[in-house]
């Protein structure tokens, strides 16, 4: 581990799967020691901090199914310290941490989730990447995510208005994205699932209260990661909406995303979003998606007409 301060990045990648290596033998004992080193040593830089959180992802994943309970609480606390000790955004460092939250939350969801919820509290603008972490872990472990959301969504909505700064309005949008995708994996699995009297009602109101801020407010960002991201989100959304918000809304919403075509947003992510818009009308029986028909075909050859073959 000390060798992990060399400057050359051949080094610190030989370090990493040194790490990794004896992971394999003795995972305890390797993650007790990252755990240690990195506690002893503050000011070690972020660049090493992050090949050392590198491995301890990898040691967890690899041995997941044969951790203590002890163990993964060690690694969460680490993990969600490293991960917020910082409040200005060291990318590289913050992810890794946030990796190593996920590893262990595929199958200690409860542990992860206490940690969590700590340092998501009402009233209280989150750590960018509690709200990462959070999205990331609705898609890696469904069945033990799903139960936690609808509290999130209650706490999360009030913070929608508290985002002035562009990435945090980003990973808001990420977040619904993923706990959308996450809600409707859960509901088409029912007979798997730990609880099947969820129903989409369950979230509904949330999601359609969280769509309001991002169609009528974020949408028009002037930053286009921000448009991006919001069209991300509202595809998945679309289909927890209420049925009756649903068909009110689409002569408004699906203009909306088309319009989208025009303006400094990649036509695929457009595409994909109108699509899943698309499949929620049709599932709903929308009796206003006929009068857009020619909108939206319009559109659409636009699209195909722009696109270049290349022979195979």
């Amino acid at each position: 581990m000390d060798a992990s301060t060399d400057k050359e990045p051949e080094v610190q990648e030989q370090v990493y799967n040194s790490l990794c290596y004896m992971g394999e033998s003795a995972p305890a004992d390797v993650l007790e020691s990252c755990d240690s080193y990195l506690r002893q040593h503050e000011k070690l830089s972020y660049m090493h901090r992050t090949v050392i959180l590198r491995a301890m992802e990898t040691i967890v994943k690899d041995n997941l199914h044969t951790l203590s309970k002890q163990t993964a609480k060690m690694v969460i606390l680490l993990a969600s310290n490293e991960m917020t000790k910082s409040k200005d955004l060291v990318f590289d460092w913050q992810q890794a941490a946030s990796r190593v939250l996920v590893a262990v939350g595929r199958n200690f969801i409860n542990s992860v989730m206490e940690e969590l919820l700590i340092k998501f509290q009402p009233g209280v603008l989150p750590h960018f990447f509690i709200m990462q972490t959070l999205a990331n872990l609705s898609v890696a472990n469904v069945f033990g995510m799903v139960p936690f959301l609808n509290s999130i969504l209650g706490t999360m909505l009030p913070m929608l208005g508290m985002a002035k700064q562009d990435h945090m309005k980003a990973v808001f949008c990420v977040a619904l994205q993923h706990f959308s995708e996450s809600i409707q994996e859960y509901l088409a699995n029912l007979d798997k699932a730990p609880d099947p009297t969820v129903r989409k009602d369950t979230f509904s109101t949330e999601i359609f209260n969280a769509y309001d801020v991002l169609f009528n407010n974020w949408l028009q960002n002037r930053e286009s990661k921000v448009r991006l991201a919001v069209v991300e989100a509202l595809g998945p959304m679309s289909h927890l909406l209420p049925n009756e918000k649903l068909e009110e809304h689409l002569p408004r919403l699906i203009p909306g995303i088309i319009s989208l075509y025009k303006k400094n947003v990649e036509s695929f992510f457009v595409t994909k979003s109108l699509c899943q818009i698309l499949e929620s009308s049709v599932c709903n029986d929308s009796r206003s998606l006929e009068t857009q028909m020619d909108s939206i075909l319009g559109a659409l050859h636009s699209q195909v007409s722009c696109v270049r073959f290349i022979p195979g």
